[in-house]
């Protein structure tokens, strides 16, 4: 192995248990925990096997349930957290050597074949393994990759220092719905300015921005086993069946079956 090449491999080990050149892999089951503010200079496939991690950088929030992933690309600082027990597995990848890979945060949609070949590539960190077989998985892992739009399962922040604290006090407050009159006149805007300076800043009005905010928290509280009804509430539905029909618009399926593929304990064998 040449100098440069043993010098990748460090860089992994920093992060991860390497499995093959370019690729390593971090294991996190706890309880709850949240990261420093960090980055990696790999590109980043963070995946839940079970609970709920969200993804934080300057530009949003993304939230990842057992059915997704995020994919970070290098150098991005960030902080994962976790608010409930989590089992997750992130692969960290030398994304220099492939051009097609994207180039901002975004989530990824976990097949079944996608969640066993992570898994797999977890079981593989660390151990003696033919590395034709490593490097034939990560290729697989590769192709299987399918990069969705981020909606809805992320938030994007705004980065006018005025609309910056607006937001921050909706997330505060989520059961309160602010008319954007009312919003507008505390800002000391007009309706349309507002409207228009949002949509800008986020690429979503208001009130999607709103919604989204919402159903991210709503995951979060599922992840807790909180009720449904204390969810509707504290996220700002006027009553459960209003939140249970948003969910299933947002994401295809009702509250209570959210979860429940992916309840039963699943790692590295």
């Amino acid at each position: 192995m040449d100098h440069l090449s043993s010098q990748k491999d460090q860089a992994y080990l920093r992060f991860g248990t390497s499995v093959t050149e370019g690729v390593a892999v971090i294991a996190h089951d706890q309880h709850r925990f949240s990261s420093q503010r960090h980055s990696h200079p790999h590109a980043q496939l963070l995946y839940a096997v079970n609970g709920v991690v969200s993804l934080t950088t300057d530009n949003g929030t993304w939230v990842v349930p057992p059915s997704r992933a995020v994919w970070l690309p290098p150098h991005i600082e960030h902080v994962t957290a976790s608010h409930t027990n989590v089992q997750f597995r992130s692969l960290l990848i030398d994304a220099a050597s492939n051009a097609a890979l994207p180039k901002e945060c975004m989530v990824v949609e976990v097949t079944p074949l996608l969640r066993e070949l992570i898994l797999k590539l977890a079981d593989l960190a660390g151990k003696p393994v033919h590395q034709e077989m490593t490097e034939a998985v990560i290729r697989l892992l590769l192709l299987e990759l399918a990069f969705l739009p981020a909606q809805p399962l992320s938030l994007p922040r705004p980065r006018h220092p005025a609309l910056t604290a607006f937001c921050e006090a909706m997330l505060g407050d989520l059961a309160n719905t602010i008319p954007i009159e009312k919003a507008a006149a505390g800002l000391n805007m007009s309706r349309a300015t507002l409207m228009r300076l949002f949509q800008r800043e986020t690429g979503l009005s208001l009130g999607r921005w709103r919604q989204q905010a919402r159903m991210l928290k709503a995951l979060t509280l599922l992840a807790e086993g909180r009720s449904i009804l204390d969810i509707a509430l504290e996220c700002g539905y006027e009553s459960p069946s209003a939140f249970s029909a948003m969910f299933r618009r947002s994401l295809g399926r009702s509250p209570r079956d959210y979860f429940q593929p992916m309840t039963s304990p699943a790692g590295p064998k």
